[in-house]
């Protein structure tokens, strides 16, 4: 069970660190709307939990980000918007950070970042100087990475959000997802991620992909 105490002052510490200045409004409203996202019924993977692992994950990689509570408010947004139907989530998620942040105070330069870092997991390919964007990445793909049951319980709830898809389709769509990842030079783009996350992350995609294969 997410400890929704824990996350709101998340949100509320990260909020602060963009504002552009002292004051603002109450943090609060805008944590538990994004707290009632992603808690909504058609969610199976991308749930607290994902959102609390991303977050950690970004506090794992802090070190690398230029701006890590700008990366912070992109991780919360990131998915914020979500119906696995339909093929514009990210941009409906952005333009949400966009009207929200700005209203709740936050610097507009910093507001345009969060946005664009939440456009950025359509591809999850990040330039080799956009090093916000690399943790960014790196934290939402990281599940890639788990131990064997964990990166079972992560498909079986990726299959789950998508149960209204019949299995051939389905079969068929995640094999090309997968193989599009396997073809990208790195799944991960810091140097953590690199070295900790690669090697596993293609293990389990290839395995899967094998799963997928028709017997």
């Amino acid at each position: 069970m997410a400890d929704l105490h824990a996350l709101r002052t998340r949100f509320s510490d990260a909020l602060e660190g963009v504002r552009a200045g002292s004051g603002g409004p109450d943090p609060g409203p805008y944590a538990d709307e994004l707290l009632t996202r992603w808690q909504e019924p058609q969610r199976r993977y991308h749930t607290l939990t994902h959102l609390t692992a991303v977050l950690d994950h970004v506090d794992e990689l802090a070190g690398y980000a230029d701006d890590p509570d700008v990366v912070r408010l992109a991780a919360w947004f990131h998915d914020a918007v979500y119906r696995p139907d339909r093929a514009e989530n990210e941009e409906r998620s952005a333009r949400l950070a966009e009207r929200a942040l700005a209203e709740a105070g936050a610097e507009e330069a910093r507001t345009a970042e969060v946005a664009r870092l939440v456009r950025l997991t359509v591809t999850h390919a990040p330039t080799t100087g956009d090093r916000d964007g690399q943790v960014l990445c790196d934290a939402d793909l990281a599940i890639l990475a788990a131990p064997p049951s964990a990166y079972a319980a992560y498909t079986a709830a990726v299959r789950e959000e998508y149960g209204f898809v019949p299995q051939d389709a389905f079969r068929t769509g995640r094999a090309a997802v997968l193989d599009q990842l396997l073809a990208l030079p790195a799944l991960f783009h810091t140097p953590h991620g690199r070295e900790h996350w690669e090697r596993t992350a293609r293990y389990n995609i290839t395995a899967e992909l094998e799963m997928l294969s028709p017997a």
